[in-house]
């Protein structure tokens, strides 16, 4: 039988002409990302090669960076028919408080290079969402200002031990007067990971005008006007010299940190303590008896010992020397809200993200932040209601397969 046609009416034209036309440019290219690596492909047009390679790049050959995701992506969930929920509640508890959502900030250095906002996105996005933010050390904006541009935020502060004991306590000190409540001290950087990137852009702090970078600023133009009309990049806790990275993490950093340094800052910091860093039963245990109250599973975002174990492949053997009374956080190659259900039903009280958070801030501000906690927020959502679990309690190590990798 032949198609019958007709010539359209304008009552059946008329719903479809609807032009969504956002005039701001921002909103607009955030309207079409769809998740992370959208953020990211985003972030890689608009923030120039050096800084961006700098949040994207792992140590040495990237070994322990591409196994960070390769275990997530194997990761495979056990689907529950007729057990949906039109509501769950992804509220989890740690370090004291009851978060939101399973995820926080975690610290990261230099974070105004790669936007201007920095952490002052990173915190007001964090407060708006109910979810703890961490302030590194090598951060771009002081305790002080962080503590102010978010009041209710819940702060963390991250502390690597210096090689002047007394500067560290002054950061304590600092960090505890302005509210900031949970410290995670960092040990798997006793000195700086090779991180190859870096030195073939020839990396430096702050940015050095050379023909590479200019020609960079010809089609990332903004990244460039904001840079140079904002105060100077200045670090609290290091010289404003200009150098290499390694050259200034190692002379900042103490490689003789030991197990007595830990519990030395533990008899400083009065709230809680996270040892972040921690991969293997022994150094579990070794960590729980320096006095910490709970652990971050972590090989930093393959940033510093290459072929170092995979963090969610550690999860498991953290998880039994630890027992099932301490606090687990994980991160290391969290990029989606699989990834994060993934980790606490293996495990995992809470994660961190670091790369899905700047990708956002590169290719957005405070409002590329936003995006992302909204995109893993939703991601969760989904794969909850999916997998028939109502709220995180109800997750767990049966709900998950854990695929052997390729080597």
């Amino acid at each position: 039988m032949a198609t019958i046609r007709r010539f359209p009416r304008w009552a059946d034209l008329a719903p479809l002409m609807q032009f969504d036309l956002e005039l701001n440019p921002r909103r607009a290219r955030l309207n079409r990302v769809g998740d992370i690596y959208d953020l990211r492909a985003i972030a890689k047009r608009r923030t120039p090669t050096a800084p961006f390679d700098y949040v994207d790049g792992g140590a040495q050959g990237e070994f322990t960076y591409r196994g960070n995701r390769e275990v997530f992506e194997d990761l495979e969930f056990t689907p529950a028919i007729l057990a949906g929920n039109a509501d769950v509640d992804l509220t989890a508890k740690v370090a004291g408080h009851e978060y939101a959502m399973p995820v926080g900030i975690a610290p990261t250095g230099f974070t105004r290079m790669m936007q201007t906002e920095g952490e002052i996105a990173g915190v007001r996005a964090a407060e708006a969402y109910g979810v703890p933010f961490s302030l590194s050390t090598m951060g771009t904006k002081s305790i002080e200002d962080v503590a102010a541009a978010a009041p209710t935020a819940s702060k963390w502060f991250q502390l690597y031990l210096w090689r002047d004991h007394e500067k560290s306590r002054d950061l304590l000190e600092r960090a505890w007067k302005n509210g900031f409540d949970t410290l995670l001290v960092t040990v798997d950087t006793a000195v700086g990971g090779q991180r190859l990137r870096d030195v073939r852009n020839g990396m430096t702090i702050p940015p050095k005008l050379t023909a590479q970078t200019v020609l960079d600023a010809s089609y990332r133009p903004e990244w460039w006007f904001n840079f140079l009309t904002t105060e100077p990049l200045s670090f609290a806790s290091l010289s404003g010299k200009s150098s290499d990275l390694i050259s200034l993490i190692n002379s900042m950093f103490d490689p003789t940190l030991s197990f007595d340094d830990l519990q030395w800052i533990r008899k400083e910091w009065p709230g809680k303590l996270y040892v972040k860093g921690v991969l293997t039963a022994e150094d579990t245990k070794k960590s729980l008896d320096a006095g910490a109250d709970g652990l971050v599973v972590s090989n930093h975002g393959g940033r510093q010992l290459d072929r170092a174990p995979i963090a969610l492949e550690a999860l498991p053997h953290v998880r039994a020397a630890a027992g099932d009374d301490v606090e687990i956080i994980l991160d290391s190659g969290i990029m989606r809200g699989q990834d994060i259900i993934g980790a606490l039903a293996l495990g995992a009280d809470f994660t961190l993200i670091g790369r899905a958070y700047l990708y956002g801030l590169m290719a957005a501000g405070e409002a590329g932040v936003r995006k992302a906690l909204d995109i893993l927020h939703k991601e969760m959502i989904v794969t909850m209601q999916l997998m028939g679990a109502a709220n995180l309690s109800e997750l767990g190590p049966d709900m998950v397969k854990v695929r052997p990798r390729e080597r």
